[in-house]
């Protein structure tokens, strides 16, 4: 295999403060010693300062959280948890989720918030392969004891587990660090923009699950770093969502492309004063140049930005500032300061397997010595996407490995199709496949959802104005209900791709 890495190009990034171990990976210098310092730090500045708020329920300050994960703490140590063990999370988004999951760090125990979208026999999965001593579940009282703080924790110590949900089999556990934790937070701060001088004035509102990495690394323990307050959705509904912005004034979101898209065709958009909205960052979903504009433009005292990352990586693994979300909306941007990127195998076109090396990667997959192995190769992630790198540094990601489209010798890569279709009149949603043919090998297949408006001929024609004949899809099919996805919200191509009655092709192509 032969690995090409890429140097950081026009990265904008503040890589001060970095320096490389005696393996060549980069690491911040000036880190917390754990989760647990980091919080204690931000208490002993803000004490009074608003920290978690439920919306529609309770409210802490920064002392009240500190002192009820405490409580929570010495409540698992009661019940003996010791250092190592595994605390599950079952808990629904809220102030409850926090103080679990809090919890769990002062206890020096390892967190491991569990994806309540999973079906039964993948949550009784999670908890079996993790050895969980104790599991907080929904209508329980959370544990309850004299207040305890465990500072002993390292860098190199398991804080958390979090579970991938994959197209098949089952969830493989990501043993996540405390640096790996402690990284992504500063490389969320500096990506960015965030002032840390002014943390109380941050205001940030979480709609995405907290069992996610988005919204647990990159949203809540980044506001915990700097002494921000996060308002957190139990559960979304896109009037909730914009009524909050308002009434709570909100003015940092992160969210997939669809919410946003969503919140903005409202009827009543026009009614909520988002003005308040300074930073405001999207990903985890392709995303349309036009989708981007409107951001912009209903937003518009947001700096938007693009993040890109794995649960292998804690999160953020590249992310396009606000300078180039116009021009350059196809791109997941550059390298975070402290993550180097290269390509395994690049083709004649650039495009390889995307390699991500860092402080964030975990440390392996949980009871998977295997799978461990397979994926993190000396030093470097194999992330099972495909992707080229410019000569600027930008990153474009065009497929998931196994998802490339092999059409009579031409590499058709779905997500670059699925970008068009993002766009295109008339789709409200849309996957990619490949279509067995017995000459071509594959053609190109599409399932969309049909939104208002939608016209099979001025989609294909959308499609031609901007793709290669070869990628236009061959098959275009609709369907009335959503496409199916597993509970992490990844496509289930596979079942897409054999339960679709796919038909002739389009005018015998």
């Amino acid at each position: 295999m032969a690995i090409q890495p890429r140097p950081r190009g026009a990265a904008p990034f503040d890589s001060s403060g970095t320096a490389r171990d005696g393996i060549g990976v980069a690491h911040y210098t000036d880190l917390a010693p754990s989760l647990v310092a980091m919080l204690r730090a931000t208490v002993d500045r803000h004490p009074d300062v608003e920290a978690v708020v439920e919306v529609g329920g309770e409210r802490l300050t920064y002392r009240q959280l500190w002192d009820r994960a405490a409580r929570v703490a010495g409540g698992l140590a009661a019940a003996g948890v010791t250092r190592g063990d595994r605390v599950a999370n079952l808990l629904p988004a809220g102030v409850g989720w926090v103080l679990g999951f809090l919890g769990t760090q002062l206890a020096g125990a390892v967190a491991v918030p569990v994806n309540t979208r999973f079906a039964a026999p993948e949550i009784e999965y999670v908890l079996a392969d993790s050895g969980a001593s104790v599991v907080l579940r929904p209508g329980e009282p959370l544990p309850d004891g004299d207040p305890r703080a465990d500072d002993i924790p390292t860098h190199a110590d398991l804080a958390a587990i979090f579970y991938t949900s994959g197209t098949t089999g089952f969830p493989k556990g990501a043993m996540t660090t405390q640096e790996n934790f402690l990284s992504n937070v500063e490389t969320a701060i500096r990506v960015t923009g965030i002032d840390r001088t002014a943390g109380p004035e941050q205001r940030n509102l979480v709609s995405v699950p907290l069992f996610h990495v988005t919204g647990c690394n990159s949203q809540l323990l980044v506001q915990l770093a700097i002494g921000g307050t996060t308002m957190i959705l139990p559960e979304f509904q896109v009037q909730a969502f914009l009524r909050t912005v308002v009434e709570e004034r909100v003015n940092a979101l992160t969210s997939v492309p669809a919410i946003y898209a969503l919140a903005m065709v409202q009827p009543n958009f026009a009614e909520f004063d988002v003005t308040a909205v300074t930073k405001l960052s999207y990903g985890g979903a392709p995303i349309a140049p036009s989708l981007v504009q409107r951001i912009q433009e209903r937003f518009p005292n947001a700096r938007v930005g693009n993040g890109f990352g794995l649960t292998e990586t804690s999160s953020i693994a590249t992310y396009l500032p606000h300078e180039w979300a116009a021009g350059h909306a196809d791109s997941v941007g550059f390298a975070a300061p402290v993550v180097d990127l290269a390509l395994a195998d690049p083709d004649a076109a650039g495009v390889g397997e995307l390699l991500v090396r860092g402080p964030n990667v975990v440390a392996g997959y949980w009871n998977k010595p295997d799978a461990t192995r397979e994926t993190f190769v000396d030093g470097w992630l194999h992330s099972g996407d495909l992707a080229r790198i410019d000569d600027e540094g930008l990153v474009y990601v065009v497929d998931r490995a196994k998802d490339m489209i092999n059409r009579g010798g031409e590499n058709v890569y779905s997500v670059e199709v699925e970008n068009a279709l993002a766009g295109a009149p008339g789709v409200a949603d849309a996957a990619v496949v490949g279509v067995p043919d017995e000459v071509m090998g594959e053609k190109v297949g599409a399932v969309v959802v049909p939104g208002a408006g939608f016209d099979p001929e001025r989609v294909l024609a959308h499609l031609r104005e901007r793709l290669a004949d070869f990628k236009v899809p061959q098959f275009l099919v609709t369907r009335a209900e959503p496409l199916p996805r597993n509970p992490g919200g990844k496509i289930l191509k596979r079942q897409l791709r054999e339960n679709t009655d796919w038909g002739p092709p389009l005018h015998g192509r």
